[in-house]
């Protein structure tokens, strides 16, 4: 990848909302909605740090000091779009998101804790399988 060689593929999460598929990227600041949706997702990491969640930047790979790469891990777009989900969605309604490549180990745990704290049930559909996620469990069993 370093030679040019090699593209990653960027990573992109939507969530249908009533007759709309809503996208979105890693640090994406263009929905309309972007200060209520990172309000939200500020919020979230708080209630899931007090609940036990614990950034893992071990798979990070970009050379940063590790407040940055936490930063970095925070902004992944399944993250976001859960975010714009809790507020535009109803109460109680299952969230169900859908992602171009495979989850990452740190949202895979960020999404457990997610679960547990908003008491809902959030679906992802990654590129390898689908992961059901409710009260801090996931269907995948840790294996994925």
């Amino acid at each position: 990848m370093r030679d040019g060689s090699m593209k990653k593929l960027p990573g992109y999460s939507w969530v249908d909302i009533g007759n709309k598929t809503h996208t979105f990227g890693a640090k994406d600041w263009s929905h309309p909605q972007k200060k209520k949706i990172y309000e939200k997702l500020d919020s979230l990491l708080d209630q899931i740090k007090k609940a036990g969640y614990v950034p893992n930047t071990d798979l990070v790979l970009h050379d940063m000091d590790d407040n940055s790469k936490v930063e970095l891990l925070h902004h992944h777009s399944e993250r976001i779009v859960i975010a714009f989900a809790l507020v535009s969605m109803p109460a109680g309604k299952p969230i169900i998101v859908k992602k171009n490549i495979r989850v990452c180990l740190d949202c895979h745990s960020a999404i457990k804790y997610i679960s547990l704290v908003v008491g809902r049930k959030i679906i992802v559909r990654d590129n390898t399988r689908f992961h059901h996620f409710a009260d801090g469990l996931c269907s995948c069993g840790e294996y994925w």
